[in-house]
């Protein structure tokens, strides 16, 4: 991730006070501190070997990835996102800003090893925790504060997608399973025909640009599942010859399947008349009731046409997260047939890369979060988005009546 916020950008920066109210100063470090630490203790077991991940378009290298988080860090709490501002690291923003560093570049780039990637990471770190408790907190800090965490967060997430990818092992101690809420109940939640409001308000804490802001959508009635597809249902879907029958299937479906040559989600593998699915660098027993993980949205699709049944849009989803939270929240990411577009209205935050660019391409929003998502970044209005054939994320979905 990264940024083009000169100065000439700063006058079109929102009024950070739509984004209170906010957490506390001791909140805030607190929160730094707590995903610093697991930054850590994803990348301590790190040896030479492990640091030249294959380059392929889902993952970053290690070392490079390290680095850019504390680049972004470093950018909006210390330099006010801005490139005039010189970086503690000398030709750190040639190396680590994402909006300027070509994906395929990352590879081959002059990049300081791990011990002095560490030492910067740490010092901006420890600067930021002096900002914090130096204070005053004002609307512009809490918010560029909340971004940099946030933001954190999620490339530790995404650390566990690549450890997953590499079939590498995880030790932290959600890494064995989904630990889910029980999928297994069937049944719908139905709702009647209603205008529902879509999107974050302001004065609801933080948000990101493509929340803002909420706005009246019409829904026709619908029942949608009280729980996420599970293991024991899509493997029916699979033992049925899912994946070979080609009527249900999109041709940008067909053409996943063709170029992986799968005949079920890729990491399941079958023992007989079991299945095993792979979770890290262990093979374990398909758990049943937990909900069916590393599914594209392609396969999600073709297991609703199979069903009989059909995806939710992201208005759907959302309406009913806000009638019953506890039971949308299910430790994965869960697709929708929403494409990824902007709100009426929108307009950029001064990260303008983090939404914009991905309109323009045929990314599918995803709701909810997962066992590895911090609690702090789970609320109904956010909006995860992927494209369509990425499995790589710790991702499932629900479906709903036709």
């Amino acid at each position: 991730m990264g940024n083009i916020a000169e100065a000439t950008h700063r006058a079109a920066w929102p009024d950070f006070a739509l984004y209170r109210p906010h957490p506390l100063q001791a909140t805030l470090s607190a929160w730094l501190r707590e995903t610093q630490a697991l930054t850590e203790a994803l990348l301590l077991p790190l040896e030479d070997a492990r640091l030249a991940v294959p380059q392929i378009r889902i993952v970053n290298p290690p070392l490079w990835e390290f680095g850019h988080i504390g680049w972004f860090q470093e950018f909006w709490l210390h330099r006010g996102g801005s490139f005039d501002v010189p970086s503690m690291l000398a030709g750190a923003d040639k190396l680590y800003d994402s909006a300027r560093v070509a994906h395929d570049t990352r590879w081959s780039l002059d990049l300081p090893g791990m011990d002095a990637t560490r030492r910067y990471v740490r010092t901006v770190f420890e600067r930021s925790l002096e900002k914090l408790d130096r204070g005053p907190l004002t609307d512009e800090l809490a918010y560029f504060a909340q971004l940099a965490i946030l933001h954190q967060d999620m490339h530790n997430e995404a650390f566990c997608y690549m450890w997953q990818t590499l079939g590498s092992p995880l030790s932290l101690p959600a890494a064995g399973s989904s630990r889910s809420v029980s999928g297994g109940r069937d049944g719908d939640i139905e709702f009647a025909a209603r205008t529902q409001v879509l999107g974050a308000r302001p004065g609801s804490g933080f948000v990101f640009d493509n929340e803002k802001w909420a706005h009246e959508v019409e829904l026709r009635a619908y029942a949608i599942a009280r729980h996420a597809v599970t293991n024991a249902q899509y493997r029916a879907f699979v033992e049925d010859a899912g994946y070979r029958r080609r009527e249900f299937w999109s041709d940008a479906g067909r053409q996943m399947l063709d170029e992986l040559s799968i005949a079920a989600p890729r990491y399941w593998r079958r023992d007989g008349d079991s299945w095993s699915v792979r979770r890290f660098d262990q093979w374990l027993p398909l758990v049943p009731d937990e909900p069916v993980m590393h599914v594209s949205f392609h396969e999600a699709e073709a297991y609703c046409r199979w069903a009989g049944r059909r995806l939710p849009s992201e208005a759907e989803w959302e309406c009913a997260a806000v009638s019953d939270p506890g039971r949308m929240l299910c430790k994965v990411w869960e697709w929708t047939s929403s494409r990824f577009a902007p709100y009426p209205g929108f307009s950029a935050d001064p990260y303008q890369e983090y939404s914009a660019p991905w309109f323009v391409e045929d990314h599918r929003v995803l709701r909810g979060g997962s066992f590895a998502t911090p609690a702090r970044l789970i609320r109904n209005t956010w909006r995860n988005f992927y494209l369509p054939h990425r499995a790589d994320l710790f991702c499932g979905f629900r479906t709903c009546v036709l």
